[in-house]
C-alpha cells in the first residue's frame, strides 16, 4: 500500500452542463464515487475528497478539503491539497470516472520518481491529467496559473516538469483507455450508463 502519496478525488465540479451530483450517478448498482473510493483504499493508505460541499460526501467517512482560491476548477482543488503542509505528492482522479483501472493506476504509481512535478498519462496522443500525480513542487506554478485566469490542466503541463506515462504502456493495461471516461453532459449519462439524465 503507498504511503507517500496521499489519493484525492475531485468532487467539487460546478455541474454546468448537468446539473446534478455526478458522483452519485450508479454504475451496476453502484455509485461511481463508491467504487473510486474502494479502488483508491486498496492502493493508497490515505485518501481525501475535494470539495466544497462536505455534507454531500460525510457519509464516506474521509478527509475533505474545500477549495482555497476563489476560483473554480480542478486546478484549484488539487492546489488547495497540495497546500497542506503535511501532503507533498498526491494521486488525483475524479468523481465522475466510472472506469478507473485498478493495475494502470499502480503502474502510474510505480513509475513516480521524485524529480518530475507530475506524471500524466497519454492516450489517443493526449495527456490525460485526471488520472495522474501532482508533486508540490509544481504548486507555485499552479497558483500563478490561477491567478492569471488560466485554469486549464492541459496548458499548466507545458510549464512544469512532466513524466508522461507512454501510450503504449497505457494501452497494456488498458486497451480501450476507459479510465480516462468521464461523464460531463446528458449524452455522456445516456452513452455510460444508459439513462436519461
Amino acid at each position: 500500500m503507498t504511503k507517500d502519496i496521499h489519493a484525492l478525488i475531485l468532487a467539487g465540479g460546478e455541474n454546468k452542463r448537468l446539473p446534478m451530483i455526478k458522483g452519485f450517478l450508479e454504475i451496476n448498482g453502484r455509485r461511481i464515487i463508491d467504487s473510486n473510493v474502494d479502488i483508491l483504499k486498496r492502493i493508497f493508505e490515505k485518501v481525501l475528497i475535494s470539495t466544497n460541499n462536505p455534507e454531500i460526501y460525510c457519509y464516506l467517512g474521509l478527509p475533505m478539503v474545500g477549495d482555497t482560491m476563489r476560483q473554480r476548477g480542478p486546478m484549484t482543488g488539487i492546489l488547495s491539497v497540495l497546500n497542506i503542509p503535511e501532503i507533498s505528492v498526491i494521486f488525483v482522479t475524479a468523481c465522475d470516472m466510472p472506469f478507473i483501472n485498478s493495475e494502470l493506476v499502480q503502474y502510474i504509481v510505480a513509475r513516480w520518481d521524485k524529480k518530475w512535478d507530475a506524471a500524466v498519462p497519454l492516450f489517443d496522443k493526449k495527456p490525460q491529467p485526471l488520472l495522474g500525480i501532482y508533486s508540490k513542487s509544481g504548486a507555485q506554478y499552479m497558483e500563478t496559473s490561477i491567478k492569471q485566469g488560466k485554469r486549464s490542466l492541459m496548458n499548466f503541463l507545458q510549464d512544469i516538469r512532466v513524466l508522461y506515462i507512454n501510450e503504449k504502456d497505457v494501452r497494456k493495461r488498458d486497451p480501450e483507455g476507459r479510465s480516462f471516461v468521464n461523464i460531463n453532459t446528458r449524452a455522456d449519462v445516456r452513452h455510460v450508463i444508459g439513462v436519461d439524465a
